[in-house]
């Protein structure tokens, strides 16, 4: 790989690791001017996968920005521990006939869970 390519590749690789500072922030002002340096950081790289990248985020910014505020910020524990049952239900359902049954088994096993989390709260 010549001087150049690694130059570019160093380059991109600094760009995207630096995006992901735009989370930290808990105003959307900061937040933007955040995101206005980056963009102009990334503006003589031609890398044109990273310039459409930040033309999407300029779409979207509103929900993007949403994010700033604190009340938004979003735990994913419970997601991927639903995520967790469901594979292991999986793991476990080479037997199953259908789809509807693995179906069945899911809604069940999280019926079952919650009935215990009303009883034993922690």
């Amino acid at each position: 790989m010549d001087s150049k390519a690694c130059k570019r590749l160093n380059t991109a690789y600094l760009l995207k690791e630096s995006f992901g500072q735009l989370w930290s922030y808990q105003t959307p002002g900061l937040a933007r001017a955040f995101f206005e340096r980056w963009k102009e950081r990334l503006k003589w790289q031609r890398l044109e996968p990273y310039q459409k990248f930040a033309a999407m985020i300029e779409r979207h910014w509103d929900g993007t920005v949403s994010y700033c505020h604190p009340e938004n910020k979003v735990s994913l524990g419970l997601a991927e521990g639903i995520n967790n049952r469901i594979r292991v239900l999986q793991r476990r359902a080479c037997g199953y006939r259908d789809e509807e049954y693995l179906k069945l088994k899911i809604v069940s096993t999280f019926l079952l869970l919650m009935r215990s989390a009303k009883r034993d709260p922690l």
